[in-house]
């Protein structure tokens, strides 16, 4: 296939080296001006009492406690977060997200809504949203995390909450980065940025190469590019553009050890000859303009490509002892490509407008997308390892949606806020398989109401709550069946409440929440890859509590810990979803955080404990493992990560970080076919020198 062969390490390599070179050629003839910040769309905002606008639940990492972490991948950092569950890496060091919130099953993200920078990274928001592809952490800055009713504002399958990535702007100056690891890991990133005294324009490239062989021989070659700039236009107007361009191969599949491999530490591929390949592209344009000092317009078009092809080898049988696949070369299939196009094209505007009435302080907000995306669907059949072969199944599927949203916060005392909101969303579905000619489409439109609250009780605590509800739609697969017909499904549904507590007190700072998810219709989108296109709808509860606090001892030193507590994760009724009582899959009942940090003369260390309680791997909450590992009881598990910094002076810094530092054995995921174990202990360190 076309990404059989992702890259050409050397050749790459040194083409985006010259290129950098005379990026910073050029910038070098650029003089520092006042720094600009480009506009983008935040889910929490840059103010500085941004958060305590909202009347929800939020987690910022800035880019110091990201350095500090030292994370492998973006989820490395989201696992820190109260309310947020990471599975188990499929391989590709987090390539392949499987994130979940309160809950909420992480199965390939599909639960939860996910931004680079207010657009949608997800391939697809109504044909199919699983997770296919996740920044390099290298060129994330920050990331925010939002639970609540404001996060209704950003688009369909929030209900767990939003998560937004905001890359990095370039900064002045040449910027070389380089680590190494155990399991064969080198990673190389470039960097090159500059602003013109002249016209205030700021831009810049961040190339980034990584490889590893892999703790269960899945090894990946990925590299990524990231070119931003932005310039204002006018007096108080701004323009910024970005492209980002990504390609993976990974050495990864469905296919998990069995029981005796696992036993046995076996540290080879359980399916070898499996490829997971992913290439996109992404095209971002923000405008942003302050009419007065009460009135800003942001307006975000964004487009993006992504192309999946899943070469997975096929099944003869399955023992515990291992999996037996088809043989290749023989004359007789044996090897299948799911493969998937892509494209999203959206325009997302929205006006803040700050005014008086009647009497009291208003904040109004006001927004309308416009968002339309296809797929191109593709079973490919193959008699060898050439990774390509004949289509056996085509489907070009479409869908696009009109939504609209108005939100407004009454500021009713000067410590009082109410904030009523609503969403209405109209989105079309069409499936059409071209070999058969068989075509069907499904409508819907849906309102979505919140209504939310925030109360300063005193400068150092403030009570905030929201209920709003909860709305996914149906995705493309389930909505309409494999002849075209409307299955008349009506979206997930759900009641979601939120009271929480939060605030600051000199160097202690706290954050608590109560939080439930009442599902009227909570619906299972099967893969198609599974062969699988029926949908189950059923009740379900979830409720629960977190609870975050942070303290700076003193003398450099620092301690912050969490934990979400979730009693209630549960089938209500029996239906085709489970029994009535029976707990969601993937669900611990606790999960918890502990760091301890020390700061002192350029020097920073972090030793950070992440501790998961155990789960269940299906809906009938099997206990016992069965013969080929893939239902059983998944049992809790702590990890413990070191990491260090130290800045040798202000352009050189080294830094390292040594993950499940005891080398703890455990289960990460049993799920889609077989047991995924946790990585085991592994490192990685380097240093990075900046040339001004």
């Amino acid at each position: 296939m076309k990404h059989q062969e992702v890259f050409c390490s050397r050749n790459r390599l040194a083409w985006i080296s010259s290129l950098a070179l005379l990026y910073g050629g050029s910038f070098s003839s650029w003089v520092k001006a006042q720094d600009m910040v480009l506009p983008r769309i935040d889910i929490v905002g840059r103010e500085e009492n941004a958060l305590s606008k909202i009347p929800g639940t939020v987690d910022v990492i800035n880019q110091k406690k990201m350095e500090e972490l030292q994370p492998q991948s973006l989820q490395d950092v989201l696992k820190t977060i109260p309310g947020v569950n990471v599975r188990g890496d499929e391989g590709g060091l987090g390539s392949i997200p499987n994130i979940g919130i309160r809950g909420l099953n992480p199965s390939r993200s599909s639960k939860v809504l996910l931004l680079e920078d207010g657009a949608p990274i997800q391939p697809s928001l109504f044909i199919s949203n699983a997770s296919y592809y996740s920044p390099p952490v290298e060129r994330i800055s920050g990331i925010e995390v939002l639970k609540g009713a404001s996060g209704l504002k950003y688009g369909p399958s929030n209900i767990g909450g939003v998560v937004n990535y905001l890359s990095k702007t370039p900064s002045q100056g040449f910027k070389l980065t380089g680590k190494l690891g155990n399991y064969g890991y080198r990673l190389a990133e470039i960097e090159a940025g500059g602003k013109s005294s002249s016209n205030g324009a700021i831009g810049g490239i961040n190339f980034i190469q990584s490889e590893s062989n892999g703790y269960q021989g899945n090894g990946f070659k990925m590299y990524d590019i990231l070119m931003k700039g932005g310039i204002e236009i006018a007096q108080n107007q701004w323009l910024s553009l970005k492209y980002t361009h990504y390609d993976n191969n990974i050495n990864t599949s469905y296919v998990g050890l069995r029981p005796v491999q696992y036993s046995n530490r076996i540290k080879d591929n359980p399916a070898p000859n499996d490829r997971f390949i992913t290439q996109r592209n992404a095209v971002d344009l923000n405008h942003s303009i302050e009419i007065s000092p009460d009135t800003k317009i942001n307006t975000l078009m964004y487009w993006s490509k992504l192309s999946r092809d899943y070469w997975r080898q096929s099944i003869l049988t399955r023992t515990q002892d291992s999996t037996i696949f088809k043989a290749c070369n023989v004359g007789s299939d044996c090897l299948v490509g799911r493969n998937r196009e892509f494209q999203m094209l959206g325009l997302d505007s929205r006006i803040n407008h700050a005014y008086k009435a009647f009497g009291i302080s208003n904040e109004a907000e006001f927004g309308i997308r416009l968002h339309t995306e296809s797929q191109i669907n593709q079973l490919v059949s193959s008699k060898t390892f050439a990774y390509s072969g004949r289509v056996t199944s085509h489907e070009e599927n479409k869908a696009n949606s009109l939504a609209m949203y108005a939100q407004n916060r009454f500021l009713l005392t000067k410590d009082f806020a109410l904030i009523p909101g609503v969403r209405v969303e109209s989105y079309n579905q069409t499936r059409s398989n071209v070999i058969t000619g068989k075509a069907g489409s499904a409508k819907n439109v849906e309102t979505v109401p919140q209504i939310g609250a925030t109360w300063q009780l005193i400068p150092q605590a403030q009570v905030y709550g929201s209920v709003y509800k909860g709305f996914a739609p149906a995705q493309l697969a389930t909505a309409i069946d494999e002849k075209g017909v409307d299955q008349q499904l009506a979206p997930e549904r759900s009641t979601n409440m939120e009271l929480g507590l939060r605030g600051k007190s000199g160097a202690f700072s706290y954050d608590s929440a109560v939080f439930s998810m009442n599902f009227s219709n909570q619906i299972v989108n099967q893969s198609l890859a599974a062969g699988i296109s029926k949908a189950n709808g059923g009740k379900s509860l979830h409720q629960g509590a977190e609870l975050a606090l942070a303290y700076e001892i003193g003398r450099g030193w620092g301690i912050n810990g969490n934990a979400t507590y979730i009693p209630v994760a549960k089938f209500v009724g029996t239906n085709s979803l489970g029994r009535d009582g029976n707990r969601i899959p993937y669900t611990p009942k606790l999960t918890s955080n502990l760091g301890v940090s020390y700061e002192r003369n350029g020097f920073n260390t972090l030793v950070s404990l992440n501790y998961v309680s155990a789960q269940y791997a299906d809906s009938a909450n099997t206990v016992a493992q069965n013969a080929i590992g893939t239902l059983g009881e998944v049992p809790a598990f702590t990890t413990v990560n070191w990491s260090a910094n130290y800045a040798i002076n202000k352009d050189w810094k080294v830094f390292g970080v040594i993950n499940n530092l005891f080398d703890k054995r455990y289960i990460s995921s049993r799920s889609p076919d077989g047991i995924f174990a946790g990585a085991p202990l592994n490192f990685q360190a380097g240093m990075s020198y900046q040339f001004n």
